[in-house]
């Protein structure tokens, strides 16, 4: 799409620029310029290693069968073997470029890889199979950018207007640039939508995902939330199978599965959509607020959404926004509580977990007295996500993944800790 308003803003450049006095000043931008692996060599670029790999960067989470895998971003994921929280041990590593975001469901772990969904045999979480591949059903995939240049979309494509591989990294070059191209600056982004968290079920037959997740599994399907679309793979059999008609569903960063409902969180609020048919999703309704970056998470038929600022997220609003959503169709706003940077946030029974200036814990069972109510507070780490499940909290940081026991809520805590590589 950006694409195709470039090139529309170039030809009414031309028009403009044919009608006035010929003008032009030419200077230097740094842009980022794509770096491309062909198909055939990022396909086989997959390796499992039956031995753990140092975690060198957070990502997101997913829990399953006393097993924690953990996405490093585009490099892969951690495989941490958590039958005992007291003692993890990082047991396997699956290399996958590209992995942002997991979800697993009846012993298979589905991934995606830039712009392809693989899965793998995880029956022996210690020794993962990669067991199959759907390709190209995120066309529009590419990696992030770490600074705060544009990107040179023009040298994305042959002249054929097609990609000439796969778009693995960026690289910043110095491009000639004149006053006519103004339009083109104007398109420029930081790529962190590229080119373009689930609760789960907790009687065990799928994982449970953390908050930042773009992934959520309902019954037997996936749902992916990626560059403005919804899609939909059916799981019942052995090969996933996408649904033929992506949704269109906005700026979604986030996505929570409740009852038979998705909660999606955007930058401008929440919006429900219901999945009663699982394969023609339905809009119920949407919650404004600030704009700022937003994951959801829902409970006893109340949602608990944070918004944050700072980076590519919007405003200067740092708040937790709580809504009664037992009517789906008219959901109710119920109050609202400033924080300091929120972000993952799970609960568990009426307890509320919170990423916040470290990690908050809160007696959420009535909110109107949250702040009233709060549990811990623990500084000295800057939580990401986080996990509550089975009375162990599992928190990945920017420094590490950290676990606290829950089971007395009046002296919560911490039982392990893995760092992350400086």
């Amino acid at each position: 799409m950006k694409n195709l308003i470039y090139f529309a803003l170039l030809a009414i450049a031309g028009l403009t620029a044919s009608c006035s006095e010929s003008y032009e000043e030419t200077s230097w931008i740094n842009l980022n310029q794509p770096v491309f692996m062909s198909e055939t060599e990022f396909r086989n670029s997959v390796k499992v290693r039956t031995s753990g790999e140092q975690i060198t960067n957070l990502g997101k989470i997913c829990f399953y069968n006393g097993y924690l895998f953990i996405s490093e971003t585009e490099k892969g994921i951690h495989v941490i073997n958590n039958t005992n929280p007291s003692q993890p041990k990082n047991v396997a590593f699956i290399e996958l470029l590209g992995n942002a975001d997991i979800s697993v469901r009846n012993n298979i772990l589905y991934a995606d890889s830039y712009i392809d969904l693989v899965w793998f045999d995880i029956s022996s979480p210690e020794k993962p199979v990669l067991k199959g591949r759907l390709e190209n059903v995120f066309p529009d995939a590419a990696p992030s950018c770490d600074n705060t240049y544009g990107i040179d979309y023009t040298a994305c494509y042959d002249a054929n207007g097609k990609l000439p591989g796969v778009i693995v990294g960026w690289e910043v070059k110095k491009i000639k640039s004149t006053n006519n191209d103004a339009f083109y600056e104007y398109l420029m982004d930081d790529g962190s939508y590229a080119m373009n968290a689930s609760g789960g079920d907790k009687s065990g037959g799928s994982g449970v995902n953390g908050s930042m997740s773009r992934f959520a599994i309902y019954k037997d399907y996936l749902y992916a939330v990626f560059n403005y679309q919804m899609h939909i793979f059916d799981l019942k059999a052995e090969k996933p199978a996408e649904i033929p008609d992506f949704f269109y569903v906005g700026n979604v960063e986030t996505i929570f599965s409740y009852k038979e409902n998705m909660f999606l969180g955007t930058p401008t609020g929440m919006v429900i959509y219901s999945v009663a048919n699982p394969e023609q999703p339905d809009y119920c309704s949407q919650i404004t607020h600030v704009y700022g970056c937003d994951p959801v998470v829902v409970d006893n038929d109340v949602a608990f959404v944070t918004v944050r600022s700072g980076n590519f997220c919007g405003q200067t609003v740092d708040e937790l926004i709580i809504i009664d959503v037992a009517d789906v169709q008219h959901p109710k706003p119920l109050c609202s509580y400033s924080m300091t940077n929120p972000k993952g946030l799970g609960i568990d029974n009426g307890t509320l977990f919170l990423c916040d200036d470290g990690l908050k814990v809160f007696d959420a069972r009535n909110p109107m007295t949250l702040m009233a109510n709060q549990l811990l507070h623990k500084k000295g780490m800057d939580g990401y996500d986080l996990i509550p499940f089975g009375n162990t909290l599992m928190m990945i940081a920017d420094d590490g993944l950290y676990q606290y026991d829950y089971s007395n809520l009046q002296n919560i805590k911490q039982i392990s800790y893995i760092p992350i590589k400086e």
